[in-house]
C-alpha cells in the first residue's frame, strides 16, 4: 500500500525545522490565513503535486546518512501536513523502518481528536503559537485560538517533545502582554525543549502579489535584533530553553 499525498515543494538540506540537517517535506492545503504567510501558494491542497509514500522515502533514504549523522531526519511540514493524516502516518511509519526520525510542524488547528495516532507516531512535534492572545491570534489567522491550545495540552498530556515556535511581528505579535502570557503557559509544560523566536521577513510578499492576494503587511518594518532579544530575554525569565 502507498498512499498519495500532496506535495508543495522539498528541501533536502534543510537546518531550520528541527534539529540537524533535515529533508523537509512541504505539504499542501492549510486552513489557516496568516497575514505574514511566505507559502500563500501552499493554501489550496490540490494545487500540489500528488506523491506516494513510497516515492518519497525512496528518495528519502538516499540522504539518511548525512541526515543521521548532523542528528537529523525529515520533517513534514507545509502548508498544514495534519489536514493529510492518513498520508502523514503511513510516511512516519515507513520512515521508521529505516530508523529516520520524524518531525511534524503544526499550527496545531486541526481537530486533535481525530489525529492522536499520527501526533503519537512522530518523533518531535514544532508547534507554532501564532499569538497567546485571542484576538490578536485571530487578526493574524483568521481563525481561533482554542484548538492550538488543545493540541498543545494533548502534547503535555502524552508529554510529546515539542518546539514551540513564535513569529515576532512589529505592530502585531509583539505587546509584552502577548509575549509574556505565552511564555508563563509554556513555562508549565514540561515537554517543551525548546522556544524559537522567529523574525517576521517580507520574503513571501510577491507571492501574494501573483497570486492577487492583499498582503497586509507591506508597511511593517522587519524588527531588529533588539527586538528579537527583548522576546527572547521574557521566555528566558520563565526558565524557558530559546533559540
Amino acid at each position: 500500500m502507498s498512499t498519495s499525498g500532496y506535495i508543495h515543494s522539498i528541501d533536502t538540506f534543510g537546518s531550520v525545522d528541527g534539529p540537524g540537517i533535515r529533508y523537509i517535506i512541504f505539504t499542501s492545503g492549510c486552513l489557516m490565513r496568516c497575514q505574514y504567510c511566505h507559502n500563500p501558494d501552499t493554501w489550496k491542497m490540490k494545487d500540489g503535486i500528488e506523491k506516494t509514500t513510497d516515492k518519497l522515502v525512496a528518495d528519502i533514504i538516499r540522504y539518511k546518512s548525512y541526515m543521521l549523522n548532523t542528528g537529523g531526519g525529515v520533517t513534514i511540514s507545509g502548508g498544514e501536513p495534519l489536514l493529510q493524516p492518513d498520508f502523514v502516518y503511513e510516511l512516519i511509519n515507513k520512515l521508521h523502518t529505516f530508523n529516520i526520525p520524524v518531525a511534524i510542524d503544526t499550527c496545531g488547528f486541526p481537530n486533535i481528536d481525530n489525529l492522536k495516532h499520527v501526533v503519537d507516531a512522530a518523533d518531535l512535534i514544532l508547534l507554532d503559537i501564532k499569538s497567546f492572545d485571542p484576538e490578536t491570534y485571530k487578526l493574524v489567522t483568521s481563525r481561533e485560538l482554542s484548538n492550538t491550545l488543545r493540541f498543545a495540552e494533548y502534547l503535555q498530556q502524552t508529554n510529546k517533545r515539542t518546539w514551540i515556535r513564535f513569529v515576532y511581528v512589529p505592530n502585531l505579535t509583539d505587546a509584552k502582554e502577548n509575549i509574556e502570557g505565552l511564555a508563563k503557559y509554556l513555562s508549565t509544560m514540561t515537554n517543551v525543549e525548546l522556544v524559537e523566536v522567529l523574525p517576521f521577513h517580507k520574503m513571501g510578499e510577491h507571492k501574494w502579489e501573483l497570486l492577487g492576494y492583499d498582503y497586509k503587511l507591506k508597511n511593517t518594518p522587519i524588527p531588529t535584533e533588539k527586538e528579537i532579544e527583548f522576546a527572547r530575554d521574557i521566555f528566558k525569565r520563565y526558565g524557558l530553553k530559546v533559540q
